[in-house]
C-alpha cells in the first residue's frame, strides 16, 4: 500500500471576537442554547476559546468560524478558518 495520510476531521465552530489584543492570538466567544432538563427553559450558554489567528486579521465585533487542531499551547486548541 501507498502512504496513508491521517487527517484529523475536528470540531468546527462559529462564535464572535470578544478580544483580539494578543500577539497571534484572539479570544472567540462561542454561545449555544440548551434546555433546562427540568423547566423546559431554552437557555444561553457561551464559553470562550483562544484561537490561533496568524497575522492578527480577526478585529472585535466579527463572527468567525474556528476550527480544532493540534494543541498550540496550554489554552489553544483551535484555528481561524473563515472571517465574516
Amino acid at each position: 500500500m501507498s502512504t496513508t495520510e491521517k487527517t484529523n476531521n475536528g470540531r468546527v465552530l462559529r462564535g464572535k471576537v470578544v478580544s483580539s489584543k494578543m500577539t497571534d492570538t484572539c479570544t472567540v466567544a462561542v454561545e449555544r442554547y440548551v434546555k433546562h432538563p427540568k423547566y423546559k427553559k431554552f437557555l444561553r450558554r457561551t464559553k470562550k476559546f483562544l484561537v490561533h489567528d496568524k497575522g492578527n486579521t480577526a478585529k472585535v465585533g466579527e463572527t468567525v468560524e474556528i476550527k480544532e487542531v493540534r494543541p498550540i499551547s496550554k489554552r489553544k486548541s483551535f484555528e481561524l478558518v473563515i472571517t465574516k
